[in-house]
C-alpha cells in the first residue's frame, strides 16, 4: 500500500515546529519538533512535500533549510521502519478466495418477508433485523444510473480508489455489506462494469460487457456479503439451474443464468441482460389504466408457462409480482426473475409474510398449507394490476387484506377457517372476523366484529367501466379476462383454478382480433 504523505513544517514566533501530516484518507497527524514518536496509517512515499511557513523573517534562511533536512531524514527514517513492519504483516495474511468449485448448496432459505413492504420496493426479511437504505430500485431501469444511490463510487476517477487489500474488506463493501460498484472495473477478468441498474434486500445489480464474447450485454447480480444472503444467493443459484436444465430451448420464460463467479467475497451470477419490468412498463404505457388488453393477453400467456416449467421442477417461486417480470427492448417477451424467496414444493415452512403483501394469498395470511396455488393467487393480482393500473388487494396489513379478499368473494368459509394456524389473530371462537381498524378521533386501534361479509365489488365493472365505450371484441376479451380471474382468485386452494386449465381458457386459446 502506499498513499502520499504531505508534511507541512511551519516555524513559529516561540521556535517551536510543528508538523501536520495528511494521507489520502483525509486523516492528519500533528506533533512537535521535540517529538519522539507519532503514528501514522500506510507508508511513505518516495517525495514529500514540504513547505516553510515563517513568521520571523530575522531567522537566516540556511538554518531553516538545515533544520528541514535533519526532520525530513528523521521522518524518512521512521516511515520506511513503519513499512517494513506492514508489509511482514501483510505478507503472514494470505487471500482466501473460496473457488466456484467449493462451493456447497446450503438447505436454508429465507421466506419470511417484512409486511410492509410495498409494491416498487424488493421484500425485507424477518430474520434479518438491518435497518435497509431508504431508496430502493428495481432490477433494471429505463437507463443506466451511473450516479445512483447506493454507488457511492459512481462518477469517480477510478485510479483514485483507495488500492484493493484483501484484508481490508470495507475497502470494497459498503457497512451493510453491498458491493460498492465502481464503473469501468473488470469482473472476473472478462466483465466490463458500465451501468449500475438496482438494488434489492439481498443484492445489488449491474450492466456489463462481456469482453470474451464480442462485448455483448450481460446483467450481474452480486449478492451482498452477508452469511444469511449468501447462503440464500446459493440456493437461488441453484434454483436457477434446475429451472434452465429443465428447460434448455428457453420457451418457458424463466430467466437464463450463463454462468457464476465470485468476486471479493461476493457470489456473482451473470444474467441474460433485459430491458425493464412490468411495473416500469406500467408506468411508462399504462399509467392508472392499464396496458392494451391484447398485451395482457399475451403476458397471461406468458407467465403461465413459467408456473407450468415451475410446477414441473417442483418449486414455488414466493413472489410474483410485476417487479419481478422482466420484458425484453421490443416489450414483447418476458422472463419470470428473483428467485431469492422461491423453494421447493415441500419446503413450505408456514409463516405469515411470506411473498409481497399486496400478492398475497389467503392461505399464506391464515396459516394454511400452501403449494404452487400461491403463486397462481400472485399472478391474478399481477395481471389485474397489468388491466387496470390499480393494485387489485392494497391491504396496509394482513387483516385488512383479508377483509379486502372477502369484499370481493365473500366471507371465508368455517371449514377452510378451522385449519388455519393463525385464524386466531383474524377471527373469535365462533368464526366472525375481528376486522382492526385505526380509530382517528382516538386515535388508536380499535376492533370491529363483523358477523357476515357479503361481496361489495364488482370485477367486470372495474375491469371495463360502463363509462368506456368498448369495441366488441374488447368488450369480449375483458368479460373472458374477469372469467378466468375469478377462477384464479378462488380463497379455496382446492378448487382454485390450475395452470393448465387457465392455458385453455378462452382468454388466452382465443386471440385478440382487430
Amino acid at each position: 500500500m502506499v498513499f502520499t504523505i504531505d508534511v507541512c513544517i511551519r516555524l513559529h514566533s516561540n521556535k517551536r515546529l510543528k508538523y501536520f501530516i495528511n494521507d489520502e484518507s483525509g486523516c492528519q497527524t500533528t506533533f512537535n519538533h521535540n517529538a519522539t514518536s507519532f503514528a501514522t496509517v500506510g507508508t511513505s512515499s518516495d517525495e514529500l512535500n514540504v513547505s516553510i511557513d515563517s513568521d520571523d523573517e530575522a531567522e537566516r534562511e540556511e538554518q531553516i533549510i538545515e533544520k528541514r533536512r535533519k526532520q525530513r531524514e528523521q521522518l524518512l527514517k521512521r516511515l520506511g521502519e513503519n513499512n517494513n513492519v506492514e508489509n511482514k504483516a501483510n505478507n503472514k495474511s494470505p487471500i482466501n478466495n473460496t473457488p466456484e468449485q467449493n462451493v456447497q448448496t446450503t438447505q436454508t432459505v429465507l421466506k419470511d418477508k417484512v409486511e410492509d413492504s410495498v409494491p416498487g420496493t424488493s421484500n425485507d426479511v424477518s430474520n434479518v433485523k438491518e435497518k435497509e437504505k431508504s431508496q430502493h430500485w428495481d432490477m433494471f431501469a429505463d437507463h443506466d444510473n451511473v450516479n445512483s444511490v447506493g454507488t457511492p463510487s459512481a462518477g469517480q476517477n477510478i485510479k483514485k480508489l483507495v488500492p484493493e487489500n484483501p484484508s481490508l474488506t470495507d475497502n470494497w463493501d459498503d457497512a451493510e455489506g453491498y458491493y460498492r460498484v465502481r464503473i469501468g472495473e473488470v469482473l472476473d477478468n472478462r466483465y466490463s462494469v458500465y451501468g449500475y441498474t438496482g438494488q434489492g434486500v439481498f443484492s445489488n445489480v449491474v450492466r456489463a460487457r462481456d469482453q470474451s464474447r464480442q462485448n455483448s450485454d450481460v446483467a450481474i447480480k452480486i449478492i451482498r456479503n452477508n452469511e444469511i444472503m449468501q447462503k440464500t444467493g446459493l440456493k437461488e443459484l441453484e434454483i436457477l439451474k434446475k429451472l434452465n436444465d429443465a428447460d434448455p430451448d428457453d420457451k418457458y420464460h424463466c430467466l437464463r443464468l450463463f454462468r457464476n463467479f465470485y468476486h471479493k467475497h461476493h457470489l456473482c451470477m451473470v444474467l441474460e441482460p433485459l430491458s425493464m419490468n412490468l411495473r416500469e412498463v406500467l408506468k411508462k404505457y399504462g399509467k392508472n389504466s392499464g396496458i392494451h388488453i391484447n398485451a395482457v393477453r399475451s403476458y397471461t400467456q406468458q407467465i403461465l408457462l413459467a408456473l407450468k416449467l415451475l410446477k414441473k421442477s417442483e418449486i414455488v417461486h414466493a413472489d410474483i409480482k410485476p417487479d419481478n417480470i422482466l420484458v425484453n427492448e421490443s416489450k414483447v417477451q418476458l422472463k419470470l426473475c428473483d428467485f431469492g424467496s422461491a423453494a421447493h414444493v415441500s419446503d413450505n415452512n408456514l409463516t405469515p409474510y411470506l411473498v409481497s403483501r399486496y400478492y398475497r394469498a389467503p392461505e399464506i395470511i391464515l396459516g394454511l398449507p400452501y403449494d404452487y396455488g400461491v403463486d397462481m393467487w400472485s399472478t391474478a393480482c399481477t395481471i389485474y394490476e397489468l388491466a387496470t393500473g390499480q393494485i387489485l388487494f392494497d391491504g396496509k396489513t394482513n387483516n385488512e387484506m383479508l377483509k379486502f379478499f372477502m369484499d370481493l368473494k365473500g366471507k371465508i368459509s368455517r371449514k377452510i377457517l378451522r385449519k388455519g394456524k393463525f385464524k386466531e389473530q383474524h377471527f373469535d371462537a365462533d368464526f366472525k372476523f375481528l376486522y382492526q381498524e385505526y380509530d382517528h378521533i382516538t386515535e388508536r386501534d380499535k376492533i370491529i366484529v363483523i358477523n357476515d361479509i357479503k361481496p361489495t365489488r364488482d370485477l367486470q365493472a372495474e375491469l371495463a367501466p360502463s363509462n368506456q365505450r368498448l369495441a366488441p371484441e374488447d368488450a369480449k376479451k375483458y368479460s373472458q379476462l374477469k372469467d378466468i380471474l375469478d377462477k384464479m382468485l378462488i380463497i379455496d386452494t382446492t378448487k382454485r383454478a390450475s395452470i393448465n386449465l387457465c392455458l385453455n381458457h378462452p382468454f388466452i386459446q382465443e386471440k385478440y382480433k382487430k
